[in-house]
């Protein structure tokens, strides 16, 4: 089945409930579990997969992603035909959250026409998974489908297989057909296209709240999830950074925590995921939480059920709390003083 998908990511999605992570870069961009963007898994599933084109269509604060993704290359994307494709979408309707829009695809419907792949697999850019695509194609085939429609426990995972002619088609036409996006297609049940479902059983996380984020990354931590996730046969794929392993000084203890590269760690940490280039100061307790990368935090201080985002600043005796349904969230570049404990 190799080389009869093309890849769709739309990466133009905004949602105000994550707001506090999205304030400087795109729902694509946000790190996740240590080392990795949101956006990694969607893509590193479907090179995983076979699929050799993927076009990223983004829209504004897209510098982050695109210093991430750059040429490709740690997706073996940088290619002389196929490869990365980036599409602006600075029209798409601020007022809808739907997957795709077809008004988007109509402004660069020469890459569909260029194509020379039967399908097209269109997705969402923030759903943490690692997904066959490839056998859901198979599926698709086999039951002689127009849509494929991928869920994860009777809900939509916001991932779609068509064939690529009926997309164009569907492009095309949206404005006399109505059809804003292949989610108003799926819904109507008026047409004669033939609809059919996939129950996708792995793990799979949507992650479109501060909520959802800090819930689903600490589930990472949990070996079962971990081990769903982060396949030797399929690995997720990032851009790759240099760091000097993690140093644990004397006095420092870590239980049931992920902790990249290029840490420094004198303090306590339980429970936590920490990005590259963390410091946990002396007779610091920090559990719970997750702290982005470069965040330092300074000595005897006391973090519990909190989201740092990166190169965040905590200085000597704060203490911060949050609690499970409403994590205390920092954003990126907050220096948090001794004067504005909490």
């Amino acid at each position: 089945m190799y080389n009869k998908l093309l890849g769709v990511i739309d990466a133009t999605t905004h949602k105000q409930s994550i707001e506090d992570l999205i304030v400087k870069r795109s729902m694509s961009a946000i790190p996740f579990a240590g080392r990795y963007r949101l956006i990694d898994f969607v893509l590193s599933s479907m090179v995983n997969s076979g699929i050799e084109s993927v076009a990223v269509f983004h829209g504004y604060q897209n510098r982050s992603l695109m210093d991430h993704l750059g040429s490709g290359r740690e997706w073996d994307l940088n290619r002389k035909r196929d490869g990365l494709f980036f599409f602006p979408s600075p029209l798409k309707d601020p007022n809808s959250e739907q997957l795709g829009s077809f008004k988007q695809f109509k402004q660069n419907i020469d890459y569909f026409y260029r194509s020379n792949r039967k399908y097209a697999l269109i997705s969402n850019c923030h759903t943490v998974c690692n997904i066959d695509y490839d056998a859901i194609l198979k599926r698709h085939i086999k039951t002689n489908s127009d849509i494929t429609e991928i869920r994860h426990q009777g809900k939509t995972l916001e991932m779609f297989i068509v064939g690529t002619s009926l997309l164009v088609d569907l492009v095309n036409n949206h404005e006399s057909t109505g059809y804003r996006s292949i989610v108003d297609v799926v819904k109507d049940k008026s047409h004669q296209y033939k609809i059919s479902e996939y129950e996708y059983i792995g793990y799979a996380a949507m992650i479109t709240s501060i909520e959802k984020y800090y819930k689903h990354s600490l589930e990472v931590i949990t070996p079962d999830i971990w081990k769903q996730l982060f396949l030797k046969e399929r690995p997720i794929y990032t851009k790759v950074k240099d760091e000097p392993p993690t140093r644990y000084n004397k006095g420092a203890i870590v239980k049931n925590s992920m902790i990249a590269n290029g840490c420094v760690i004198e303090g306590h940490v339980e429970n936590c995921i920490l990005f590259r280039g963390v410091k946990i100061g002396k007779g610091t307790v920090v559990k719970n939480s997750v702290i982005m990368q470069k965040s330092q935090i300074g000595e005897n201080c006391e973090l519990d059920a909190v989201i740092l985002d990166k190169d965040v600043r905590i200085e000597n005796g704060v203490h911060l709390h949050g609690t499970e349904n409403l994590p205390n969230v920092l954003r990126k570049g907050t220096i948090q003083g001794a004067l504005m404990n909490s």
